[in-house]
């Protein structure tokens, strides 16, 4: 990242982002916020459990994870807890049906979007093309750009669907499409699952030889990640891998819970002329609001795009609000009670 990545940004919306600017309105209405990722609730007992004892575990859990060096994995510790690392290469190498490697597969980061920004950092360069499916979430376009990256757009579009809800499965990439944006210049393509906004179907897993860079830039960035939540989120997997596949499992009860929050939320869009579009996976849904034409007379917003002026109405006339995932496209999140 360079000066003229920043300066390039700080010309752009990325610097004063529009998320800022909703969410200072939905601050100052006091509104239903579906916009953003905000749970009402909080996480399951056990997780709240593990995190209270990995606080009062000692002064071992309040210092720097490098400092576990009587585990002999010296190699390990910047990149992760080796509790953590050891348990996440176990429990996804059982899903994937193969074995990963804790110590040299497996990077612990400050949350998905470190995790996002340490990966575009450390393998785009200048003049690479990165691959973005749209619509994305914002923080991608800007991440290539800081590390002197140019975006390239291909755009999932909806098949027509007749007698039938929309769902994010009936949104496709044309192979065709695919194929043209390719290039030698082109050194990535972002594919995450569920996409997000739509649903289709943090830390970092990749080959060693890839993730010794992700490591390099994250050890020079943030140098590690703190080692109480590591432990707490260790003794959670560890609980998780061995309930999984049963009643118990949480990672089996939250997708049920979301399922019935997520039907809710249709049911309500549609009652007021919506089209909801079902996701396949995630917590979040996207609604084509292309056919309820509402008149907006805000003078304020009239040079601004429809959906941005959209949901500042629907802030501050009916108590709700959402955010814009694409044009004539809002999304929605069902975290709530």
């Amino acid at each position: 990242m360079n000066e003229n990545h920043l300066m390039y940004l700080d010309g752009n919306a990325f610097s004063d982002s529009y998320r800022v600017e909703f969410t200072q309105l939905i601050s100052d209405y006091k509104v239903v916020n579906l916009g953003q990722g905000f749970p009402d609730f909080g996480p399951p007992s056990f997780m709240q459990e593990a995190y209270c004892n990995a606080i009062c575990g000692g002064a071992s859990m309040h210092q720097y994870t490098r400092a576990f060096s009587y585990y002999g994995e010296e190699q390990c510790v910047l990149q992760g807890y080796p509790r953590l690392v050891k348990i996440i290469a176990k429990f996804f190498g059982r899903i994937m049906g193969r074995e990963i490697d804790p110590m040299e597969e497996v990077l612990i980061t400050v949350g998905a979007y470190h995790a996002l920004f340490c990966t575009f950092q450390a393998l785009v360069d200048e003049g690479d093309e990165v691959i973005i499916v749209e619509p994305f979430f914002d923080c991608y376009e800007p991440m290539v750009m800081m590390a002197g990256g140019t975006p390239v757009y291909i755009p999932l579009k909806p098949k027509e669907v007749t007698g039938s809800a929309l769902s994010s499965a009936d949104w496709l990439l044309c192979p065709e499409e695919v194929a043209s944006k390719f290039n030698p210049r082109t050194k990535a393509i972002v594919i995450n699952t569920p996409n997000n906004p739509l649903g289709k179907v943090g830390w970092a897993m990749c080959s060693g030889h890839i993730l010794k860079h992700l490591k390099t830039f994250h050890q020079n960035s943030v140098y590690h990640c703190p080692t109480a939540p590591q432990e707490a989120v260790a003794v959670g997997f560890q609980r998780e891998y061995d309930v999984f596949g049963t009643e118990e499992s949480y990672f089996r009860q939250l997708p049920a819970q979301l399922h019935a929050k997520r039907l809710k939320l249709a049911k309500s869009l549609r009652s007021v002329g919506l089209q909801p579009i079902l996701p396949q996976g995630g917590y979040f849904m996207t609604t084509d609001i292309s056919s309820l034409k509402v008149e907006l007379n805000d003078p304020d917003t009239k040079d601004e795009p429809y959906d941005y002026r959209f949901v500042k109405w629907l802030i501050k006339e009916k108590e709700d609000s959402t955010l814009e995932a694409a044009e004539d496209i809002l999304r929605q999140w069902n975290v709530k009670k």
